[in-house]
């Protein structure tokens, strides 16, 4: 990666010594954990409230809960563009930061939170411009349509808000002050399930008004996550100062952010496939499907929570040349979430039924919902391997290789969802996330073995 010569910058005294000291000397699983918890707790929060809209929207009835599946296709495309911009900078500042380059992760921070409202502000307004024929093109019944028609045009309205806050709150992450990040997006999601069910049944607007929940929400954390930034407490500097008027600085961060953009932007796809095809056996396959996939959102948030926080680890020390670090980081992060996601799967098949019921006691959702539930927790475990080769790669700034292994996953979900819901109608559409999840971890365990005996020793001398 080339970087921006510093003179071309403004002059600014280096990041406190006590935080490079931190991030290159503190014990490496300590160092992960105290770096790793507020990020999951983050996660976890925004997995919850994700979760608490399915709960409250399918207490309407189960067209109102598969909107909630339909319009999860535009909230991942808002994700998307937020970690595509907000990863894209916040890794290549983290690694400059290593380097004492700290003018020039300015510049980066700056121009990526440029680069996030510019692109907020496009897809708010083609999304609400083109409406109601997206909510088509994602997937809907004639009966969910306006369910998610008036769910999706809050989301949209709010897409400027959730990319900058997404943004700020990877900016705070990478440079190594998790605690912060995860008071910005916390705050605004326990808002968010307050709000729930006061707008949706007090103030009577129905599934409009967990849109509006979560748009006021995201305005909250914004405005705290930009606070950070306006009165000093990062390391980085945001300002118009600082904003890069040269494409390539805007190049390196969507290059580095691609693999974000590419794990996200398919599972948007991916879930559009899978509606096409629940949509086959009615309302109720859409809603079990969608309700499954929030369950597993706030296990699979444990574990990317845990890869955000050994991230920032892994940049200081690959751009300060502590390879021994980095591998160890690498080790105990896997180690520990594989884990979890085993213990995860274990309570998943003890209780799946009860699972399902929580959501929505409805026969049909109850009977698919299970099915599908049960042969994800039966591949659960090797999420870690999937996740964490992705999320390695991309720290390290080998940005081609980990969006071949982002696209990978979800990327997958595409044409099997049709191969698999063709040859065994809706068990084969049921087993598709499962199926997907397996080869996903073959194919990161090949590449993973392929960089350690041929690329690392190189790169340690």
């Amino acid at each position: 990666m080339r970087f921006l010569s510093s003179s071309r910058f403004h002059p600014r005294t280096q990041e406190h010594p006590d935080q490079r000291q931190k991030m290159l000397e503190t014990p490496i699983p300590s160092l992960v954990g105290r770096l790793a918890v507020p990020t999951i707790i983050s996660m976890l929060v925004s997995s919850i409230y994700n979760m608490a809209d399915t709960y409250f929207v399918s207490q309407i009835n189960t067209s109102a809960s598969g909107a909630v599946g339909v319009v999860f296709s535009v909230m991942a495309i808002i994700q998307a563009i937020g970690f595509t911009v907000g990863m894209g900078s916040g890794s290549i500042a983290s690694r400059l930061l290593g380097q004492e380059k700290n003018a020039e992760a300015d510049t980066y921070a700056s121009s990526g939170v440029l680069a996030a409202l510019v692109l907020g502000l496009t897809l708010a307004v083609v999304g609400l411009l083109n409406a109601e024929s997206l909510i088509w093109l994602l997937g809907s019944t004639s009966t969910i349509y306006p369910y998610a028609l008036d769910y999706a045009r809050y989301i949209l309205l709010g897409a400027p808000v959730m990319i900058l806050s997404f943004t700020l709150n990877n900016l705070m992450r990478w440079q190594g002050k998790a605690s912060l990040a995860v008071f910005g997006l916390a705050t605004g999601g326990i808002l968010n399930m307050i709000l729930d069910p006061l707008f949706i049944f007090v103030f009577d607007m129905g599934i409009a008004g967990a849109g509006a929940a979560t748009l006021l929400s995201q305005c909250v954390s914004l405005t705290i996550l930009s606070s950070f930034f306006l009165f000093k407490l990062s390391d980085l500097r945001v300002s118009p100062a600082c904003v890069a008027r040269t494409p390539r600085v805007y190049l390196a961060i969507f290059k580095q952010g691609m693999p974000s953009f590419f794990r996200q932007g398919v599972l948007s796809l991916s879930t559009m496939a899978v509606n096409y095809n629940a949509k086959l056996y009615g309302d109720a396959a859409v809603a079990a499907l969608a309700i499954v996939t929030k369950v597993f959102m706030v296990v699979n948030s444990i574990i990317i929570g845990f890869g955000q926080g050994f991230q920032p680890v892994l940049g200081y020390n690959y751009g300060a040349g502590r390879m021994d670090r980095m591998k160890e980081a690498l080790s105990f992060s896997i180690k520990t979430c594989t884990g979890i996601l085993t213990a995860a799967a274990i309570l998943g098949l003890l209780f799946t039924t009860p699972i399902i019921t929580f959501f929505r006691d409805d026969p049909l959702v109850i009977e698919i919902g299970v099915r599908a539930l049960r042969y994800q927790c039966f591949t659960l475990p090797t999420g870690a391997i999937a996740v964490f080769s992705n999320m390695f790669f991309q720290a390290l700034g080998k940005s081609w290789r980990a969006t071949i292994l982002a696209v990978c996953r979800q990327g997958l979900c595409i044409p099997l969802v049709f191969l698999l819901s063709g040859l065994f109608q809706l068990s084969g559409l049921v087993m598709t996330q499962a199926v997907c999840d397996l080869l996903s971890f073959l194919i990161s365990s090949a590449i993973f073995l392929q960089y350690f005996r041929k690329e690392y020793a190189a790169e340690c001398k």
